[in-house]
């Protein structure tokens, strides 16, 4: 496939020449060591906000840093965390955590609720802060667009959560469609079995009207930048990521781990249209929630010697046909993708493809591996911390993280609008033929929030 200069630098070539630019301008630990500053082996001090579910499992990994701070709403719910690290402040507002601890802490670990992600995160990079932001990147497409601006301009290294970008399998599968494993791609069909949608729970909530917050949750705050509504247990914890004003759905929770491995693989950038098919689902009444099944398809140009490609997916109980070449003793797609190329076919799961393999059985065991041209790396939050130190770009930094993300956030927009096809320009993020569409890129924030 070629030396390893060259596929990194056709990594860096997806990343964008600004995360390029990026890596340059940053300075390396090593070099602050040299003016008194803390050395490289110093450890970073983190500040954490969410540290609950995902929170709590992103802090495990990054124990073996200084955890100076925790930040959560709902100091219950993040009991178990809080309990762990004693010695870390302890907060309810991020926003107080960054005013006090502005000068004790390195970096800002966000794992929060999808509409909370960009004002955590911004308010973060504009203290010069490192952030580690849970997928989706954002809870719209402005907001992604805001973001990388503003970690090009302050300059700090970024690392969208999709973990398994940093697996083996996926710098494989890439090595694989790079050495020609199935010819020229043109189609993927990806999916999630996975159904959040909360339409039974739409008239419960309704009705419900004013119900007592628990005691240890801050429900103003739990709600940051999203319009007031009376707390109800249908929320929150975990359910939020069915209600569109909170979270994005299937397709938001798993398009950054599923799609990752083609969208580095084939340089797919972003999609020039979208539409989607949803069932059982009237966008007029249920639009505070996500169909409990969809089927989205998105057209990509042709890039350079590459041909266009269209995405298929598919969420809850929606399915690709089955592949011919599957095995009739092999297990159908569950969550993962099928990739199709002009000489053959690859199925792979989720968190960087994993489990990929050629079908059927018997071109897997005919193929010759080639040559690892991508450098491996211990895992996601390792890069993370490993990139800060040495003044480089992390493997799912923003540049890359944020156009991952619009296309699961153009797939939320295309369901709201089921059965309408939508032109994408990308550059000028904009829908060409629907002002509609175009009212739902940018999220209209409760007065007092903002980025």
């Amino acid at each position: 496939m070629g030396s390893g200069k060259t596929a990194v630098s056709r990594r860096r070539f997806m990343q964008g020449a600004a995360a390029g630019a990026m890596a340059f301008s940053l300075v390396p630990r090593r070099v602050l060591a040299q003016a008194g500053q803390p050395a490289p082996s110093d450890k970073l001090n983190l500040g954490c906000v969410g540290v609950a579910g995902r929170g709590g499992d992103n802090i495990n990994e990054l124990a073996g840093q200084n955890i100076v701070a925790l930040t959560d709403v709902d100091w219950a719910h993040a009991a178990k965390t809080l309990e762990k690290f004693p010695g870390a402040k302890r907060y309810k507002d991020y926003r107080k955590m960054l005013d006090e601890m502005d000068k004790s802490i390195d970096a800002v670990v966000v794992s929060t609720p999808d509409h909370t992600h960009a004002v955590a995160a911004m308010a973060a990079i504009k203290r010069g802060k490192h952030v580690y932001c849970e997928k989706p990147l954002a809870h719209s497409v402005w907001e992604v667009r805001q973001l990388m601006q503003a970690a090009r301009e302050h300059k700090v290294v970024t690392q969208l959560g999709n973990q398994g970008h940093s697996f083996d399998h996926i710098r494989m599968f890439c090595e694989w469609i790079w050495d020609g494993a199935i010819g020229k791609v043109t189609e993927v069909h990806a999916r999630c079995g996975s159904n959040y949608s909360k339409i039974r729970r739409l008239e419960e909530v309704a009705k419900a009207g004013e119900v007592a917050v628990p005691d240890m949750l801050d429900w103003d705050l739990w709600l940051g930048p999203a319009q007031h509504r009376p707390y109800h247990r249908a929320y929150l914890p975990g359910q939020w990521r069915g209600w569109m004003p909170f979270g994005c759905g299937v397709i938001g929770d798993w398009v950054c781990h599923v799609v990752d491995p083609v969208f580095w693989a084939l340089k797919l950038g972003a999609p020039t249209s979208v539409q989607a098919r949803t069932f059982d689902y009237n966008p007029t009444d249920h639009a505070d929630t996500f169909p409990p099944r969809s089927i989205v398809r998105y057209d990509f140009p042709a890039r350079g010697d590459l041909p266009p490609v269209t995405l298929m997916w598919y969420d809850g109980e929606a399915r690709p046909p089955r592949p011919a070449e599957l095995e009739s003793g092999r297990k159908d797609l569950d969550t993962g993708a099928i990739v199709v190329g002009d000489k053959g076919k690859i199925m792979y799961g989720s968190h960087g493809a994993g489990g990929a393999r050629i079908i059927p059985e018997s071109k897997m065991k005919e193929y010759k591996q080639p040559a690892k041209s991508l450098p491996r790396v211990k895992n996601h939050h390792a890069d993370w911390v490993a990139a800060i130190r040495d003044g480089k770009a992390a493997g799912s930094d923003f540049s890359y993280g944020g156009p991952l993300t619009e296309i699961a956030l153009l797939g939320v927009i295309a369901m709201r609008l089921s059965g309408q096809r939508l032109d994408w320009d990308g550059a000028n993020m904009r829908f060409t033929n629907s002002d509609e569409a175009n009212k739902l890129l940018t999220p209209t924030f409760r007065m007092g929030w903002s980025l």
